[in-house]
């Protein structure tokens, strides 16, 4: 099956997903919410984390959605990817539960800093090929939205060899603000994951939210403060797509207002 044809039919099942969905009272919340009995995806976590609009749910929207998941912005930006951007894209979305998008574009933004340049698809989809899908033992901090996995975790037929893991001494941020390569690799990952998270909410303003968007700001006066000190490199990092979110959406009511 083509990629696009693959990607096709996870849109489907998560229309289909969606189509289950029943209205119920509920007397704790003393409002009426949806009910649904899905067979593909977490439709509860994919709601939450994607604040997906329920009563307006299309095709074209689950569309979108796969589209986020695999680690594009929009459905057209996959349609126009190269082909291994494609196959990459397909691989993210088999392996979630080893490495969700967000992590992965860390990873690879690391890697391409340490290197000094920046890399093409083919070598993208060959560092994920070797490092995490033919490579157990990977476990994402992310949700894996699929209610199964229908594809094995591991291909049985190849014969990689396992590779030996070097332990890593965790760096240390000790003192504020971030600086030099460091601070440059927060301020691309805040522009990542901004970027991510405004497609998610689909603002009324998007470009004005934009303009309104400092990433260095953010990473200099927002995200960490001299009470958090010291704080884990990699753990700070993942506060950038924990908290980012609600930095974004306050942005957006600030562009209705």
């Amino acid at each position: 099956m083509k990629t696009i044809e693959y990607f096709k039919l996870q849109a489907k099942n998560l229309y289909k997903d969606f189509k289950t969905q029943k209205p119920h009272f509920d007397a704790d919340y003393g409002h009426e919410l949806y009910q649904y009995t899905p067979k593909y995806f977490d439709l509860d976590a994919l709601s939450l984390d994607f604040d997906i609009d329920e009563d307006n749910f299309t095709l074209m929207k689950a569309q979108h959605y796969i589209a986020n998941l695999a680690g594009f912005t929009k459905w057209t930006e996959m349609l126009d990817a190269s082909s291994s951007a494609l196959k990459l894209s397909e691989l993210l979305f088999r392996n979630m539960h080893k490495i969700s998008v967000i992590e992965w574009d860390i990873y690879i933004s690391a890697q391409q800093r340490e290197n000094g340049f920046v890399f093409d698809d083919d070598l993208k989809l060959d560092i994920f090929e070797q490092v995490f899908h033919q490579v157990d033992g990977h476990q994402s901090d992310g949700h894996d939205y699929r209610l199964t996995q229908s594809e094995k975790v591991s291909d049985k037929n190849q014969n990689s060899k396992p590779k030996k893991k070097m332990k890593k001494t965790p760096i240390q941020i000790s003192a504020l603000p971030i600086v030099g390569d460091e601070r440059l690799e927060f301020i691309k990952t805040a522009n990542v994951v901004f970027e991510k998270v405004l497609s998610r909410i689909e603002p009324k303003y998007p470009d004005l939210v934009r303009k309104l968007w400092d990433a260095e700001n953010y990473i200099d006066e927002t995200l960490l403060k001299p009470e958090m000190l010291p704080i884990d490199h990699d753990y700070a990092l993942s506060l950038i797509d924990a908290f980012l979110v609600h930095h974004v959406i306050e942005l957006a009511v600030e562009t209705d207002e």
